[in-house]
């Protein structure tokens, strides 16, 4: 199947009722649990703690508070720039929070066992069930390998997730020196900031990349796919997404 192009997929989600259009949200059914109290849960914060130690420990970058209260906040602040309603932000916010807890258990399938972990702790919590699979859904479709944006939430997530790309995420105490390709690329970014043009219909990744550490083609080459879902992402958001790395537009 051919894939779409960006307006066609804008068009598709006007016609499905995405973002703009007028859907009907089902009855609640349990309580309603805000993005404070998830970042607050001490269940919450000992997973994700767990999870980064586990990551560290086989050599991988920040996974820790950090990198989830910047894709929490990043993916609350694409759905404020969208004009999205106020509970798809917390929804957002929420996912955020949970979308990496399954790295705890193992890297592997960790999208997965997330959903699954976050439907636990949110059915104690007394969320209602309809918002609880929302949340699941997003966060079982974050990875790149497998995921796509199925809601809202979910297409902010995935947005905020994959641009998090950052020098402060690199664990190396010789970043410079290291053969990791992922550690060099995050190293050599500086900067990295998200731009929403709700008129224009159009979400900017500016990346600050110094190429001394690392070419801009090493960045291509390890985040391509990543690139492609947020192209699909923000599509969904009925949106185009456009690549700009030190100035210069290349998606």
């Amino acid at each position: 199947m051919a894939e779409r192009t960006p307006t066609q997929a804008r068009q598709k989600g006007r016609e499905n009722g995405r973002p703009g259009a007028a859907r009907t949200r089902p009855r609640a059914r349990g309580k309603t649990v805000g993005f404070d109290q998830i970042r607050k849960d001490p269940e919450v914060l000992a997973l994700i703690e767990g999870a980064d130690l586990a990551l560290e420990a086989i050599g991988f970058t920040d996974h820790g508070i950090r990198h989830i209260a910047r894709v929490a906040n990043r993916a609350m602040t694409i759905c404020r720039a969208l004009e999205l309603p106020a509970r798809d932000r917390e929804l957002a916010g929420i996912a955020g929070y949970l979308h990496d807890i399954g790295n705890s258990v193992h890297r592997n399938r960790h999208a997965q066992s997330s959903a699954l972990m976050a439907q636990r702790i949110l059915s104690r919590m007394g969320m209602d069930p309809a918002e609880i699979t929302l949340i699941m859904a997003a966060i079982g479709n974050h990875d790149e390998g497998d995921g796509e944006a199925v809601n809202n939430a979910g297409a902010a997530l995935i947005l905020a997730d994959k641009s998090d790309v950052l020098r402060q995420r690199v664990r190396s105490s010789t970043p410079m020196l290291t053969r990791d390709i992922h550690d060099r690329v995050n190293y050599a970014a500086t900067d990295s900031k998200m731009d929403v043009d709700r008129p224009g219909h159009l979400i900017t990744l500016n990346l600050s990349i110094d190429t001394r550490v690392s070419p801009v083609m090493e960045y291509f080459e390890i985040f391509l796919g990543r690139m492609a879902m947020c192209r699909r992402a923000a599509n969904f958001l009925n949106c185009d997404f456009s690549l700009v790395i030190n100035g210069v537009r290349l998606l």
